[in-house]
This record gives C-alpha cells, structure tokens and sequence, in this order.
C-alpha cells in the first residue's frame, strides 16, 4: 500500500527524511513490516558525496540505512503497536547490539526494508522493543540489524 497521508503527518521526520516510498507487509502475528526504500542520489548525504568509480562509489550511505531502521521502527509502532507521536508517543533507538553491512547499498534499484518486533515488553507506561533488520536490494543482503528501542508517552498538551 502506498503511505498513508495519516502515517506520513504523525511521523516526527518531514517526508525527505522519511525515506521509505510504500508499505509492502504488515503482518500482526509475526509482528513484521516490510517497505520499500528508493535510492536515488538526492537524499542527504548522498547527494554530498565525492564519487571515485574505483575508491568511491555513489551509494546509500550507512548512516541512512541506520535512519532507515528508525523509520522503520516508527512505522511498526503506528501499524502494529498502534502508537502515535500526536498522542505523544515517541520512539529512541537505545542500542544497537548488531549491525552488518553486507554489500554497499547501490543508487537506483529500490531496496526492500524488513522488520520484525522479536520483544516487546510494557514497563512502567513505556515500550521496550527489540528489533530484527533485513534489509535487501535486488535479492542480494545489504544490511543486518538487531537494535532496541524505547517508546514513550509523553502528554500532550
């Protein structure tokens, strides 16, 4: 499904820092959600980098894939958590237990974002989640993660 113009308003990135272009999955029983992610060369720092063909290639930087795992992230607590940042509900990455980059993300063919809730513990109004990363252009694995999150209410005013 197309982003709905609901998710994108409640998320707390503006749509260039949004990243993902569609919803492709949400599956509730196992708790996962795959998009899909353009990569094209004007996302930020993308578009600054100093391209060599030998020494450095144009690609999708890490930091974004990283950023990537946040949105991501956001979107299976709006979905499957059914938390919004308008209700004050926040999410912040609390760690990062493993992160593989298994081949440069390339400039042009979409990759395909997955994410699944492995923990999700209420504890004291708050949501801790723990999260698995797949994230895969054209078949072939560019990035593994497994990383934590912590979602909080806060009340609105």
């Amino acid at each position: 499904m197309a982003l709905a113009a609901e998710f994108v308003a409640d998320c707390p990135y503006g749509p260039g820092g949004l990243l993902i272009d569609d919803i492709v999955t949400l599956d509730r029983e196992t708790s996962s959600i795959v998009a899909t992610m353009p990569t094209h060369s004007d996302f930020p720092l993308t578009r600054d980098q100093r391209v060599h063909p030998q020494r450095h290639p144009h690609h999708v930087s890490g930091a974004l894939m990283i950023h990537a795992t946040g949105i991501l992230g956001f979107a299976h607590a709006y979905f499957l958590l059914e938390l919004r940042h308008a209700d004050g509900w926040i999410g912040y990455g609390t760690h990062i237990h493993n992160a593989r980059f298994r081949r440069m993300g390339r400039i042009g063919p979409p990759m395909t974002l997955a994410c699944t809730a492995t923990a999700v513990r209420r504890i004291k109004g708050s949501i801790l989640a723990r999260y698995k990363f797949r994230f895969e252009q054209e078949g072939d694995l560019v990035y593994e993660g497994d990383q934590s999150a912590l979602w909080s209410r806060v009340p609105t005013s």
